[in-house]
């Protein structure tokens, strides 16, 4: 197995492999489905330190080669990004490692370990009605703007993936599950699509319109038409997929 480990921390390299070696016996676990078809994600402690060790999947049988011959696998890219991520002063829990276990010259592993963060929600739990959650989809807003100016595409900016903690009326943002990241100077059209994951509630998007204006030299009505355009044609996209998929399953007596 190979393991690489941030110069930055401490947790060794023995430590590391046990958790590896007997992840489906140690830890709690935070996040799974389908066993064998998804990630997973557990979160274990050590000498009073708790980490989050996440197992990819294993990837399709043309991938497999892909990500050791041509491409680096999910695990190497979240923690390199991570390390983008900080050095740009942008909120993630910190890399600690990743992991990959090859055979015959395929990926057959991988594994991303960061520390645990404790968060208060995520943007899937912003509920205007509630007081002060449209101070946090504000401070959401300009969080992503700040993002963009740093050159950075989140490709997976959706409602689970940023963890928000809460700091005496203040609010701080870190990415997760951070494996398709670009670093690049957005344009208006990418800046605007990079919303369109976020929410299908139009009184959010405004608000989310409203708030981006202000740091941009663009109208507001212009920055919410283009942010409403492709937030619409995602989740509509999404609906006819799952009506598709559905319809398929009948037809096989899946469902």
């Amino acid at each position: 197995m190979k393991i690489f480990i941030s110069k930055y921390h401490k947790l060794s390299k023995k430590s590391i492999e046990e958790f590896l070696l007997n992840f489906n016996a140690v830890g709690k676990q935070l996040f799974s489905e389908d066993k064998g078809r998804r990630n997973e994600i557990k979160v274990v402690e050590k000498d009073g330190q708790k980490f989050n060790i996440k197992s990819f999947k294993q990837p399709n049988y043309f991938n497999r080669y892909v990500y050791v011959l041509f491409r680096k696998s999910k695990a190497e890219r979240s923690f390199e990004f991570a390390e983008k991520l900080i050095k740009r002063e942008i909120g993630t829990p910190k890399p600690i490692a990743f992991a990959e276990e090859t055979s015959k010259g395929a990926l057959t592993k991988s594994y991303y370990i960061s520390e645990q963060l404790d968060y208060d929600l995520t943007f899937r739990d912003l509920d205007l009605a509630k007081p002060g959650h449209e101070n946090i989809l504000r401070s959401f807003t300009k969080f992503t703007f700040d993002l963009h100016e740093k050159k950075v595409q989140f490709l997976d900016h959706s409602p689970g993936n940023t963890l928000i903690q809460r700091h005496d009326g203040n609010y701080q943002f870190y990415l997760v599950d951070l494996n398709r990241m670009m670093f690049k100077s957005l344009n208006f059209t990418e800046r605007m699509k990079n919303f369109q994951r976020l929410t299908s509630d139009k009184e959010k998007m405004k608000i989310m319109a409203n708030e981006y204006a202000k740091y941009l030299n663009k109208p507001e009505n212009e920055v919410f038409e283009k942010m409403w355009f492709f937030s619409n044609s995602f989740f509509s996209k999404r609906v006819k997929k799952r009506k598709m998929k559905n319809r398929f399953k009948n037809f096989l007596g899946l469902n």
